[in-house]
């Protein structure tokens, strides 16, 4: 595992000066990260709609084809701003274009991005994107989690319709994994890396209550911060050092951390969420590599906090949530990793700044569980009021004005702070 962690900061450090400079100016302004080979699509149009966390005047997206097993073609395309259900705003709609061309085929495993179109988009914007898939596929690329309706239909290209009357609904991302944004002025991303809490796993469908939502709202309510972007980077099932294995979902933390961090336009701090499934895979999984120690998740943790570091990416840590009286995942050996993590995480060194989220949502007289009034009802996941503690429990002084990470100054963010609110 060591010269596997040391294999993978060598080809994360080197990796990301090209990109940067195509993504000058831009930012990411809404992601969502493909971590699985979705269903087999017939003819279709799929309408989906996206919450912009900055604004821009100019937008463009990105279009997956992952987990596809033969190339995709993608086909009319068009963007505008969301009226409600499957409806579009009048009078906002903006077909898109891949290199002048109307439709793209995207190789398999490959993404591509659009031509940038003129669009005035305000912060915590809902737009619409309507992909026309022309014919029929075996494998899609999708996002699992995406708490958001999809609405579909097979009765032709209605990419460019008002609105329609959607014959099926689903709550995944199909093959949109990006959405960019020219700000008016220089701006800079808060990518937030984690698992099914980041993804907003415990939240209502369709009300944009995950808690990075709550932190961008938090930080479009202060004019020294609204041209920070917040993207979520988050898989629900997610672990850090292994990739999917049933139950657990996507490529690891790890090996994507530079297509899901480094490689965002504008990225200037990223928050680091993950390590409870590799805790709780040590209770369902039997292979020995997913008996994963404390000090094997410190060990990528510690990967991470270099390949950020060294890419000039400030690095924060989120403690992990308690988890007592879950069905399948909880034991005291399980706690007694976390407990060790967390103690890593708040250790000096560890992090440029720590969000103390344990401390946060824990239940003060029963502290290996969460608060009642946070907890979702599977003691694992937050309601949305946890996850709107969550966010609060962010100092925003911290990206006003943050040292650099060579400094030693690391900050540690006492939960429920109220500077910058």
């Amino acid at each position: 595992m060591k010269h596997f962690l040391n294999a993978l900061l060598l080809s994360l450090t080197f990796s990301t000066s090209a990109h940067g400079a195509e993504n000058a100016h831009w930012s990411a302004a809404w992601t969502a990260v493909p971590d699985s080979p979705g269903p087999a699509l017939t003819a279709q149009t799929i309408r989906q709609v996206v919450r912009t966390s900055i604004a821009g005047s100019k937008v463009r997206i990105r279009l997956s084809n992952l987990y596809g097993t033969t190339p995709v073609t993608l086909g009319p395309v068009h963007l505008g701003a969301h009226a409600g259900g499957a409806q579009v705003q009048a009078g906002t709609d903006h077909p898109l274009t891949f290199a002048g061309k109307q439709t793209v085929t995207i190789a398999t495993g490959d993404s591509v991005l659009s031509d940038s179109v003129d669009m005035q988009v305000p912060a915590l914007r809902n737009l619409v994107v309507s992909i026309y898939l022309p014919q029929q596929i075996g494998v899609s690329t999708i996002h699992g989690a995406g708490m958001q309706t999809v609405f579909m239909t097979t009765a032709g290209d209605l990419t460019a319709a008002q609105s329609f009357s959607a014959e099926q609904t689903d709550d995944s991302r199909y093959f949109l994994t990006d959405v960019e944004v020219l700000p008016a002025l220089a701006s800079r991303t808060f990518v937030v890396l984690g698992d099914s809490i980041t993804d907003g796993i415990g939240s209502a469908n369709d009300s944009n209550a995950r808690w990075t939502d709550a932190l961008a709202t938090r930080l479009q309510g202060d004019p020294r911060l609204a041209s920070i972007a917040v993207v979520n980077a988050g898989i629900a099932g997610n672990r850090l050092l292994n990739d999917a294995a049933e139950p657990f979902v996507g490529p690891s933390a790890l090996s994507r951390f530079k297509r899901d961090v480094l490689d965002k336009p504008g990225v200037h701090w990223v928050l680091v969420h993950e390590g409870i499934n590799d805790i709780t895979a040590a209770q369902m999984l039997t292979a020995a590599k997913d008996q994963v120690s404390a000090a094997q998740i410190i060990g990528g943790m510690q990967t991470m906090t270099a390949c950020a570091r060294k890419n000039g990416v400030k690095v924060w840590g989120g403690t992990l949530l308690p988890f007592e009286g879950t069905q399948r995942f909880y034991s005291e050996a399980a706690e007694a990793k976390r407990q060790a993590v967390n103690a890593w995480i708040r250790s000096p060194g560890a992090f440029d700044a720590v969000v103390d989220f344990d401390l946060a949502l824990r239940d003060p007289v029963h502290p290996g569980r969460l608060q009642p009034d946070f907890d979702s009802g599977d003691h694992l996941h937050p309601n949305e009021a946890g996850y709107r503690m969550m966010a609060n429990a962010s100092d925003l002084r911290l990206l006003v004005a943050q040292p650099q990470p060579s400094d030693g100054g690391r900050k540690t963010i006492p939960a429920g702070s109220a500077a910058g609110r």
